[in-house]
């Protein structure tokens, strides 16, 4: 079963192509998407990884979590769902 992984504190200057070779040293790569401002299109510095199976995954986030990567401590961690927003406005 596919694994999605949040990869933060990235540096800004990296590229897909270069987060999809690092991950595919530990397994199958299914996609890599940086996460971009939408008006400036520049990386906010977070991409999510989704990796092919789980034990890829662990072996992923046990390998760089916390490794130097373009100058950055890259912080690497299974991807949380996100809350559906509340409108707090009344």
């Amino acid at each position: 079963m596919a694994k999605k992984l949040y990869v933060g504190n990235m540096s800004y200057s990296t590229t897909e192509d270069q987060l999809g070779e690092l991950f595919a040293q530990y397994g199958n790569v299914l996609s890599v998407t940086i996460v971009k401002d939408r008006y400036t299109n520049q990386s906010k510095g977070f991409a999510f990884v989704e990796m092919e199976d789980d034990q890829a995954a662990v072996a992923a986030v046990s390998a760089l979590n916390n490794k130097d990567f373009n100058g950055r401590d890259l912080r690497v961690d299974e991807a949380q769902e996100r809350k559906p927003r509340t409108n707090s406005y009344r």
